[in-house]
């Protein structure tokens, strides 16, 4: 019996990048949607690192959700900006920041705060974690929450991330492990009271590479060092680290990086705080699904892929907007709209998945750096 739950025409579920563009594009054409995510609140939890938003693709999104001048406003001066050395810390290549914003970095937290900002008060439904969804006939679903409440709604939108509650009505992949997995870690107050682990990683982006291993960092705009120290290891590798004791993990972890320069090693050994462990998913590359009436998928939820092409906010986002522009195209037929998004998002989604998975053995092959180097026509002066 569904008759008494409240009824939504458009349902997003996750309020993630993709889900508040969705949002965002959709309130520009007059067509309100409801999204439904688990946290508290806004600002539950930390929205990790720095973004680079690329101009064909996260950029073009936040044009069509008339959102684009105020992104610049916030983007990270200098944060284009970029190191590549090799274990021994020698510097491979330098890349300034030239100013042409082709690919920015932002604070994820600043890019959803600016998001959210632009949808009416109510948009999101907080707390609201979906446990299922069942068809109802016709292209309509029934959502049911955490708390035993639900709703049921003509459009679903799945924008839930790697293990999405609304992929199984569309698709049986779930996302695997790479055979890479991060340790994070931050140095607070970097120019300050860590001025060496400053100075490697510089003013943006740190590629510090290694037969299966790296650190990969970059500096936030509140001058702190945000940085991701990647192992290619088994699956369960993390789960012999007790994350609960600090200096445990640290040496854990630094045992993998035996032999290299104590400068790379200090972005670990003098992090403040926990470090956090990630294991490093994707589904497979070219994941896509038949038309289900009613329904759909965006972001990680869709096509979820290693971080090393940096695309998955940037297709979080131009998945979000197009497929608003879809919706508000076919304001009467949302077959339409979704068969639109869908052929157009499949085929960008698996070239960029196939970049990805190339990138996560280049970057850590047997001669790192030089794989990183190989896609930098500089190199050849010397730099």
């Amino acid at each position: 019996m569904t008759s008494h739950r409240p009824h939504h025409p458009i349902a997003v579920v996750g309020a993630g990048l993709g889900g508040l563009a969705l949002a965002r594009v959709l309130h520009v054409h007059g067509i309100e949607a409801a999204l439904f995510d688990l946290d508290p609140g806004p600002t539950a939890r930390t929205q990790g690192g720095m973004l680079d938003i690329h101009d064909d693709s996260g950029q073009e999104a936040l044009r069509a959700a008339g959102l684009h001048e105020d992104f610049l406003k916030r983007v990270h001066s200098g944060g284009q900006a970029m190191r590549v050395l090799d274990r021994h810390a020698t510097v491979r290549l330098t890349e300034d920041d030239d100013g042409s914003r082709g690919r920015p970095e932002i604070d994820r937290g600043d890019l959803r705060e600016l998001l959210l900002g632009s949808l009416p008060e109510g948009t999101v439904r907080w707390d609201a974690k979906v446990t299922g969804a069942r068809p109802l006939g016709s292209g309509r679903h029934e959502v049911t929450l955490e708390d035993g409440t639900g709703f049921t709604t003509d459009l679903l939108v799945g924008a839930d991330g790697a293990w999405s509650r609304i992929r199984p009505l569309l698709s049986p992949a779930r996302p695997s492990y790479t055979g890479v997995s991060f340790v994070e870690a931050d140095l607070s107050e970097a120019d300050l009271r860590h001025p060496a682990s400053a100075a490697v990683v510089g003013g943006g982006m740190l590629f510090a590479l290694g037969a299966g291993r790296g650190f990969l960092a970059h500096r936030e705009t509140d001058g702190s060092l945000h940085v991701y120290t990647a192992v290619e290891a088994p699956e369960d590798w993390l789960d012999g680290i007790d994350f609960g004791d600090t200096e445990a993990a640290k040496a854990a972890v630094l045992k993998e990086f035996d032999g290299w320069d104590e400068s790379l090693r200090a972005l670990v050994a003098d992090a403040d705080g926990p470090l956090v462990p990630r294991r490093i998913h994707a589904l497979p590359v070219g994941h896509r699904w038949d038309r289900v009436p009613g329904v759909t998928l965006l972001g990680d939820a869709a096509h979820l892929m290693s971080p090393f092409a940096g695309e998955g906010a940037n297709l979080a986002l131009l998945d979000g907007a197009e497929l608003g522009l879809a919706v508000a195209a076919h304001p009467e037929d949302t077959e339409a709209a979704l068969t639109t998004y869908e052929d157009r998002m499949f085929r960008r989604a698996e070239v960029s998945a196939a970049e990805s998975a190339q990138n996560t053995t280049l970057l850590f092959r047997a001669d790192a750096p030089q794989g990183l180097l190989d896609m930098f026509p500089s190199t050849a002066d010397g730099r």
